[in-house]
């Protein structure tokens, strides 16, 4: 399979297998105006396999919220068909309407207009705790 390198855009590299669907959703790309090109699984020799996805002439985009989905991807930033950043993903430190409080008692519950904010507590760990509650949530259980 051939997959042409695009001029402008990103390139978003090392995702785990099977999570770049996931990675889509977080960065809501209008796909009917923008062309992508989304590897699913495909062979790498760093991590067994991976999922690939370029979009072509998009280079302004919040990738912060992408380090819950997946913080070992990397993001390349495309112009003129070479490589002018690189950015490695991490765990955000704080995230808003992402991950949502599951606490009956929380004010998000009640309150539909409260974001829902999280605060990084311990990156080993992946956990976050509510602003208003201090419940922890585990990254990957939002």
């Amino acid at each position: 399979m051939e997959i042409n390198s695009i001029a402008k855009g990103i390139v978003i590299d090392h995702i785990k297998a099977g999570y770049g669907m996931k990675v889509l959703e977080y960065l809501d790309v209008d796909m009917s105006k923008n062309t992508i090109a989304f590897i699913m699984n495909a062979i790498s020799q760093k991590h067994g396999r991976k999922d690939v996805i370029k979009i072509e002439n998009l280079t302004n985009v919040d990738i912060t919220v992408l380090g819950l989905v997946d913080h070992s991807a990397t993001v390349n930033i495309i112009d003129d068909h070479k490589i002018v950043k690189k950015i490695k993903l991490s765990l955000p430190e704080k995230v808003t309407n992402v991950i949502k409080c599951k606490n009956p008692r929380c004010v998000t519950s009640t309150e539909h207009h409260v974001p829902h904010i999280f605060h990084l507590v311990d990156e080993e760990t992946e956990e976050y705790r509510c602003e208003y509650c201090d419940d922890i949530v585990k990254a990957g259980e939002r």
